[in-house]
């Protein structure tokens, strides 16, 4: 499932496939624009409104321009970053696998190491900034509600260079980083071993291609188990967050993903580390069936 291998032939050098950064380019700037950044937005907004059932977040996102709301982060920022970290992971993600598979190493193991390269690959390659400022859009929205008239987005951008430079456009990276990998990571493994599973209870040989609802079965397996770790996602968003005016007194003043997240339990407790957690599983599942199932039809068309 994720992603496909392709054969191995003893002393014969694997060609680099340099198609994979095209497709997951599409792949992903499909996946955002389409359910992605509604289910982020939706979970942005639980994470950073801790108190905030699913029902009041999704009311307090409608109440921003009706479905409009949903889109907030979409234009630049989000499909900069789907365009960057798509190709970014499906490439690393398929050279890695294949290159462990090679070695010996199992399908779920090897997408367990692709997932986790390419995952770390686009955190710091493209995602540091554009996820920064894509929560910066949404959680601004909070200054609003206590009578501040919001920045708008290159306002944020710009004000934020000044004061921090580069490393406060990056702030949260290596949260960022830490949460792909472990989601790509896991999302990528689990599916494999989903595959494997399917395709014998299917009675079909290894290596043997599963039909259309297997392999989205697969991602889907794959995208929801791989939100075990919403605590870092929740640690991620509050480091990112423009709405220090709001905040607790008790927030400290230079974040780091250990004071963040005992921030977030002595504040919330452990529910706190997890709000969230329902609409990341439905993002995590569209993610995972448009990175690994979709993908995978798009390579062998192009192949």
């Amino acid at each position: 499932m994720a992603p496909a291998m392709e054969a191995v032939v003893p002393g014969q050098k694997k060609k680099i496939n340099w198609s994979n950064i095209g497709v997951g380019a599409v792949m992903n700037m499909f996946e955002v624009t389409t359910l992605g950044q509604p289910l982020e937005v939706l979970k942005t907004q639980m994470a950073s409104n801790r108190a905030q059932t699913m029902g009041q977040a999704f009311s307090t996102v409608w109440s921003r321009g009706g479905v409009y709301g949903f889109y907030q982060g979409l234009i630049p920022w989000a499909w900069i970053e789907a365009s960057t970290k798509g190709a970014v992971l499906l490439f690393t993600a398929a050279e890695v696998s294949q290159v462990a598979a090679n070695n010996g190493i199992s399908p779920a193991s090897a997408g367990l190491l692709g997932g986790m390269a390419g995952g770390v690959a686009q955190a710091y390659a493209t995602m540091g900034f554009c996820t920064c400022m894509k929560t910066a859009e949404i959680t601004r929205h909070k200054q609003a509600a206590a009578g501040v008239k919001p920045p708008g987005t290159w306002a944020v951008f710009m004000d934020i260079y000044r004061r921090e430079g580069l490393a406060g456009i990056n702030k949260g990276v290596n949260a960022v980083a830490l949460r792909q990998m472990t989601n790509w990571g896991s999302r990528m493994g689990f599916a494999r071993l989903a595959e494997q599973t399917i395709r014998k209870a299917r009675g079909k040989a290894e290596g043997e291609r599963l039909g259309p609802l297997d392999r989205i079965a697969a991602s889907s397996i794959g995208g929801a188990l791989g939100c075990w770790n919403q605590p870092i996602e929740v640690v991620r968003v509050e480091m990112q967050s423009m709405a220090k005016g709001t905040a607790s007194a008790n927030r400290p003043a230079k974040l780091t993903v250990l004071n963040t997240l005992k921030y977030i339990y002595t504040e919330n407790g452990i529910k706190g580390l997890y709000r969230g957690v329902s609409p990341r599983i439905g993002l995590g599942i569209w993610q995972t069936v448009c990175m690994v199932s979709l993908a995978d039809y798009v390579r062998e068309w192009l192949k």
